[in-house]
């Protein structure tokens, strides 16, 4: 049954190492040629957490309304970027996703349902690095709780959501040519409406029940509960979950639906 959760993660199973060596290859592809090459990797993100220290710390001296435990108003934006920007990466390059790989689409043995899930793959390998450099920003400002290593697991319902989205989009994509102008766009507009820059409790009240119960927001929160070391709202959480899951079945079955008339349209 194309709706079945376990067939849908079974199947990328199988597929695992296939889809190890697309996410690879698009990884080495992005730096090839720089001087740096993957060094910029941690590069990257720790110039971006240099220049936040800086700006919002002692330029700006940026305070979190009702601040705990004292984590400075950058980190607390750096732990809401690392979970948006797996979400956007994913999510902005999916339109182009299958598009990118036509001799791939018309091979009928290949597995066209893991090629949305190559621009989620280098996502996470920059938020793994992005990660990194959280910790040690957490350890350097002597904020560093055990609770932080719950992170990765936190993130289960954006990546969940990051993939419904994915397999959606990526079939508009093939169909649709503007999707790849579109998409970066509202992304960018989500941004600023997801709890990025500012905590859910500065949401007016008749609109935190959409903050906390979405993905992006509860994740978000959630990440920066877990940096605090205060306790995590798992309710929010497991919510978020199953509408991240629920998000995940529906855009698949969207896609394996859309299949058939993608070696027509390219």
């Amino acid at each position: 049954m194309i709706l079945n959760p376990l067939r849908i993660f079974a199947d990328i199973g199988r597929n695992r190492y296939l889809l190890g060596q697309l996410i690879k290859r698009d990884v080495l592809l992005r730096y090839r040629g720089a001087m740096f090459g993957l060094l910029w990797i941690f590069l990257s993100p720790l110039l971006m957490l240099s220049i936040f220290a800086f700006v919002f710390g002692h330029i700006f001296q940026a305070r979190w309304s009702q601040q705990l435990g004292g984590l400075p108003f950058w980190l607390n934006l750096y732990c809401g970027l690392i979970v948006f920007n797996i979400f956007a990466e994913a999510v902005s390059r999916s339109p182009s996703a299958v598009r990118g790989y036509p001799s791939f689409v018309k091979k009928i043995i290949f597995p066209v349902e893991i090629l949305p899930l190559v621009p989620l793959g280098a996502g996470l390998v920059h938020g793994a690095f992005n990660f990194l450099i959280l910790l040690a920003a957490l350890a350097w400002t002597g904020n560093l709780h055990v609770q932080i290593l719950l992170f990765p697991l936190l993130l289960a319902p954006v990546l969940l959501l990051a993939l419904g989205f994915s397999w959606f989009l990526a079939a508009w994509g093939v169909f649709i040519k503007d999707m790849t102008q579109i998409v970066p766009l509202f992304v960018q507009m989500l941004m600023f409406l997801s709890p990025v820059f500012y905590p859910v409790s500065a949401v007016p009240e008749a609109l935190r029940p959409i903050y906390l119960h979405n993905p992006l927001g509860a994740v978000i929160e959630a990440g920066r509960t877990a940096a605090l070391g205060a306790p995590i709202s798992w309710t929010h959480w497991v919510t978020a979950l199953v509408i991240g899951l629920a998000a995940a079945i529906l855009g698949y079955a969207f896609f394996q639906h859309s299949r058939e008339e993608f070696a027509d349209a390219l």
